[in-house]
């Protein structure tokens, strides 16, 4: 067992604290740069269009997942204080609206500057998982979305007295393996547009829902929000990749 003791804050200074969470985010957002600055001439984006379709991104992701946190996930607090929705540094942002708000912004731009938006959706796929399992080492940091109780050797007490499950660094873990295998793929096998991207949706749904089985969560009818949200996320990636996809699929699995 290892006791929780981490300090989410890197510096303060002249009452601002400078925390982790901020700096993983902010690395998230500069690897997806990163790639689509390299990726440039393949999605025919001018170096001042990969700017902005970061800012659309970064817009979208925060918009998004901030509005998922208080609609599903603690409403009657926030309907309660409503001017508590604008306190982004007091945490609460849901990965499934990220996701969504990320999707639509960048459909957005990409349909306003006619850009193939599933040729972006591939090339950011595998660093917006990176930059998830980053994420979730920063949840680690800030000692919050716990796992259940164990009593597994690596369990961790953040507090409570009681030892449990490190759920997000599995968390990480599994974000960093789907990047490696949609790395692999990429270079493995010639892909139509958009086969990336909804193969990642699938596997992070399907990721989500069991390992959500080792977060404590309230539940809804057994299952948690997240996963509710994950299986239907699940659902949709995988009926779209039999349709749509199924030559790619064959390439891979014959």
């Amino acid at each position: 067992m290892w006791t929780y003791s981490l300090d989410p804050v890197l510096v303060s200074f002249w009452g601002l604290d400078i925390r982790w969470y901020g700096i993983i985010y902010a690395l998230g957002f500069l690897l997806a740069l990163w790639f689509l600055l390299r990726s440039r001439q393949e999605l025919g984006l001018s170096k001042d269009q990969s700017y902005d379709l970061l800012f659309y991104i970064m817009i979208g992701d925060i918009l998004g997942a901030r509005l998922f946190h208080v609609l599903f996930w603690e409403p009657a607090y926030y309907f309660a204080h409503p001017l508590e929705i604008l306190y982004l540094w007091h945490g609460g942002l849901a990965f499934h609206g990220g996701l969504v708000g990320v999707v639509l912004a960048a459909w957005l731009y990409c349909k306003k500057n006619k850009v193939p938006f599933f040729k972006v959706a591939d090339v950011l796929s595998i660093p917006a998982l990176i930059g998830l399992g980053l994420g979730r080492i920063a949840n680690f940091i800030n000692g919050e979305l716990v796992g259940t109780v164990t009593n597994v050797p690596w369990c961790v007490d953040f507090g409570d007295g009681l030892c449990r499950h490190p759920y997000v660094l599995y968390s990480a873990v599994k974000r960093f393996a789907l990047a490696g295998l949609l790395y692999a793929l990429k270079k493995s096998f010639v892909l139509r547009d958009g086969f990336l991207f909804w193969t990642m949706l699938l596997l992070l749904g399907v990721g989500r829902f069991f390992l959500d089985f080792l977060r404590e969560d309230i539940l809804y009818y057994g299952l948690s929000v997240g996963q509710w949200m994950s299986l239907i996320m699940a659902i949709i990636a995988f009926v779209i990749l039999l349709k749509n996809y199924r030559d790619d699929l064959r390439k891979i699995f014959k």
